[in-house]
């Protein structure tokens, strides 16, 4: 989703978290900054939905939780609050708060035209910083295309990338589960490509 900050002074994360109780809006927290959460499109909602019926479905019993849309996580190294469009967290200690993870081991983003290069970025950089997180996805909602970038092992601190489109079967290592891309733009209209150079001067 979008965020755009709010103007107001600095805030410390105790005055984050008593103010964002209280708004039927959501903010992500940057370190003393604010950000407003926009809408999301039908696509996102769509994409978001069918890949948390998968990961639901996948890991009932499992005692993983997947979470959407509303779910806090607090990165403490660099002292932010973030929603991801998705998560997965399977470790006991998240059970003890029902507002806020911080320990997961798979987040999933939904990327936008305005969004993208921070989600590529500094948000990557940002949710890297949690040790138990295993894979990062970023799906894009203009056409069937879903990039994982996984850790490395415990000798290996580089993340790995794959990206998969169209008629592939992506895997996540991190969760022991294969899937479609099919399903996961089930539904999805995708906007209009736009004409090549050569196209728009044969119709001339």
């Amino acid at each position: 989703m979008i965020a755009q900050p709010e103007y107001h002074p600095r805030l410390t994360p105790d005055e984050y978290l008593v103010a964002e109780a209280k708004f039927s809006v959501k903010h992500e927290y940057h370190d003393g900054e604010v950000y407003t959460m926009a809408g999301a499109s039908d696509e996102h909602n769509l994409i978001t939905g069918n890949f948390y019926t998968l990961l639901r479905s996948h890991l009932r019993g499992s005692g993983c939780q997947t979470f959407f849309a509303d779910m806090k996580v607090h990165i403490d190294h660099s002292n932010r609050y973030s929603y991801p469009d998705l998560l997965v967290t399977c470790d006991p200690q998240d059970r003890e708060n029902c507002y806020i993870k911080r320990h997961l081991k798979l987040i999933i983003e939904i990327l936008s035209d305005n969004t993208e290069a921070f989600e590529r970025g500094d948000k990557f950089h940002n949710y890297c910083q949690l040790d138990s997180l295993e894979e990062y996805i970023l799906v894009s909602q203009r056409r069937p295309l879903i990039d994982v970038l996984r850790r490395g092992d415990a000798s290996d601190s580089s993340w790995r990338f794959h990206t998969y489109t169209a008629d592939d079967i992506f895997r996540l290592e991190s969760l022991d589960f294969e899937g479609a891309i099919a399903q996961i733009y089930e539904d999805v209209t995708f906007p209009p490509k736009f004409p090549s150079p050569k196209a728009l001067n044969q119709n001339r």
